[in-house]
């Protein structure tokens, strides 16, 4: 038995009990979402009726969803390329980043209502302009009469 070998384990329980965690963090994620969403869509039905509940209870529980696949996938990456990394478990692991990876993007698409690429040029369209300002340092104060 070398010195590397009790590292090495304790490295492999290390990285299993964070794939654990990670995954137990995206599965909670996504009930805690969905019991938000639950609690908002009763509250928004009683307040203002079923046609204003819909679309907030829908982002919450989307958002939920998506915060929820990211654990998931970083559980799954640690899990095929630190604990079984063979050739099989890459491609099971590319399968699934390529499901959740559209999950996301149509997820994302049904809540903000564009594509993803969007966002930087509709930010842009919004963003008050600043103009500098290029009063000369003798002008009077606005507000006061010049003479």
């Amino acid at each position: 038995m070398t010195i590397i070998e009790p590292a090495n384990a304790a490295l492999d329980t290390l990285v299993r009990f964070a794939v654990l965690l990670l995954e137990l963090a995206g599965t909670m994620t996504i009930l805690a979402g969905a019991v938000a969403a639950i609690f908002l869509f009763v509250s928004r039905v009683r307040a203002c009726g079923i046609q204003a509940a819909y679309q907030p209870v829908r982002a919450v529980l989307g958002r939920s969803i998506l915060l929820g696949l990211e654990f998931l996938v970083a559980g799954d990456i640690l899990k095929s390329l630190v604990i079984n990394p063979s050739l099989d478990d890459l491609l099971v692991l590319a399968g699934l980043i390529l499901v959740r990876t559209f999950l996301s993007v149509s997820l994302g698409v049904e809540i903000n209502g564009h594509w993803p690429w969007q966002e930087t040029a509709m930010a842009g369209r919004t963003q008050p302009v600043v103009r500098p300002n290029y009063r000369a340092k003798n002008d009077p104060p606005r507000g006061q009469d010049e003479g």
